[in-house]
């Protein structure tokens, strides 16, 4: 981060926009204030373009004025309900003020604008009641020191810093504090227990000690916030650089315990006979990052979000499967599958969409141990044609999951399983280059198939289908119609079916 003077925050602020927010300001005579994110990423040295302001008066009074000056440049939208308003501005507008500063905007611009306010909450419910209040009224139901800086826009006060709490100190320690006694910030708004968590994650602050200590006090209030608000938490908070540590903080807060309960289980290592199985929970964690580490090097990852999904939640059945063998230690058989099932309520639940994006995490969990299977055996060609088929467009983020699996601290071990995988994968790109979608589904479909008997879809088209994709995938004939149908003609004679005409 970069301290700054006064002086150099006028400087930094030497815009039209906020230029032309003065000047509505002072020609409506109120106190005008830039706060909360865009201040803090000043500092950090952070891009922003969602600006928020705060009116010691009304903020939609000043809102109206802001966009008289732009003109038609600007889109303005009132919410009286809540005392606030919007100014959009579009990109490449070019702005000006009365001393003829320009400025043309390479990226739309949002302005948010809310009266100075002071809060009160009943214990059951998230909704304040809000009346009017001063700046610093404002600044106290801020829910962290580093959001409730302010910096002056008005004129006689340009760039001049009003930070009560020190938050400027605790962004220089990496320090996540509340501007209050943070058992009534959090027990106000229990989402700010999310919200805390996610800020350490992203900024890889500290969360200050009175303020964790009041994260677990206050761990069961979450249970009033909507899942679709923590959805919001969760994922900003696993798209950080580094999102273990917010699940390290989720969890020791006891936070995990109430919204991902299934996770927060993996936490415990049972010991039996002098042989202990390894803490999952870390286990888990440590696949996450490795899997973030592995998407650095590719170009063409996109989003990754469901994919840290799949990285969370793939060992989330071993809870359930766990045995204790007395031959050979513990296990965690069917543990994939078991996981796979547990998918679709955690998404109901968080209010994650039960769509693709459901059905691809699911399809991960359910498969990462496939690839596992055949790097701990021989390689077969037949393994790998299987494979493919299964994963379909997923095989590249199926192969980095279970690789990002390997945590063994046992570096022969480790070394073999690696360079199985590099076979694997030579054998997924050869199939790859040679159309293996054309490759692996057999030239005969089951339309042709209930054509040719007289079927209706049934048991035994299946049957026959499954006949000709088996011997596809194991490359016993090879994908084309005449050995094909010597093939189906001779499974639907072993089960008595009436053959079609010659």
């Amino acid at each position: 981060m970069k301290l700054y003077s006064d002086e150099e925050l006028a400087e930094i602020l030497d815009q039209p926009i906020f230029h032309l927010i003065s000047q509505a300001a002072d020609h409506l005579g109120v106190e005008c204030y830039v706060v909360g994110g865009y201040v803090r990423d000043i500092f950090l040295e952070r891009p922003s373009n969602d600006i928020d302001v705060v009116v010691v008066g009304s903020g939609i009074e000043v809102a109206k004025e802001l966009k008289r000056l732009l003109g038609r440049k600007a889109h303005l939208s009132v919410f009286k309900n809540f005392g606030t308003a919007q100014v959009k501005i579009s990109a490449n507008s070019t702005l000006y003020t009365l001393n003829s500063k320009l400025y043309t905007l390479r990226y739309p611009l949002e302005v948010e604008f809310v009266g100075a306010r002071r809060e009160s909450y009943s214990h059951d419910s998230r909704k304040p009641i809000v009346e009017d209040g001063t700046l610093e009224d404002d600044q106290n139901r801020r829910d962290f020191t580093i959001n409730a800086m302010a910096i002056c826009l008005n004129s006689n006060r340009f760039g001049e810093l009003v930070d009560p709490f020190n938050g400027l100190a605790d962004l220089e320690d990496g320090i996540i504090a509340t501007p209050l006694e943070p058992g009534i910030t959090f027990s106000d708004d229990p989402l700010r227990m999310m919200r805390c968590i996610r800020f350490a994650t992203q900024l890889n602050f500290q969360i200050e000690e009175e303020t964790f200590a009041a994260l677990q006090r206050m761990a069961d209030r979450i249970k009033i916030v909507s899942g679709e608000r923590i959805e919001v938490e969760l994922n900003k908070i696993m798209m950080a650089p580094h999102p273990s540590i917010g699940f390290e903080y989720l969890q020791r807060s006891g936070l995990l315990q109430l919204i991902l309960p299934e996770v927060a289980a993996l936490d415990i290592v049972e010991q039996r006979n002098g042989r202990a199985h390894k803490n999952n929970f870390y286990h888990t964690l440590e696949v996450l990052e490795n899997v973030i580490k592995s998407l650095e090097c590719r170009t063409d990852h996109g989003d990754s979000l469901w994919l840290r999904w799949a990285a969370l939640l793939h060992d989330i059945g071993k809870t359930k499967s766990k045995r204790w063998d007395p031959a050979i230690g513990w296990t965690f058989h069917n543990h994939n599958y078991i996981g796979a099932k547990m998918v679709p309520e955690i998404f109901r639940r968080l209010k994650l969409p039960l769509g693709s994006e459901m059905r691809y995490v699911q399809k991960l969990v359910d498969m990462h141990m496939r690839p596992q299977v055949i790097a701990d055996n021989e390689v077969t060609d037949s393994a790998v044609r299987r494979l493919l088929n299964d994963a379909g467009d997923d095989i590249d983020d199926l192969m980095l999951l279970c690789e990002a699996d390997i945590t063994s601290k046992n570096e022969v071990r480790k070394k073999i399983f690696l360079e199985n995988f590099r076979m694997v994968r030579q054998k997924l790109a050869d199939l790859k280059e040679k159309d293996y979608k054309r490759l692996l589904q057999p030239v005969i479909d089951g339309n042709e198939i209930m054509e040719m008997f007289h079927l209706k879809p049934s048991r035994e088209v299946g049957t026959l289908k499954q006949t000709l994709k088996d011997a596809v995938l194991d490359n016993k004939v090879e994908n084309e119609r005449e050995p094909l149908m010597q093939l189906l003609i001779q499974k639907a004679k072993e089960m008595g079916l009436e053959l079609p005409n010659a």
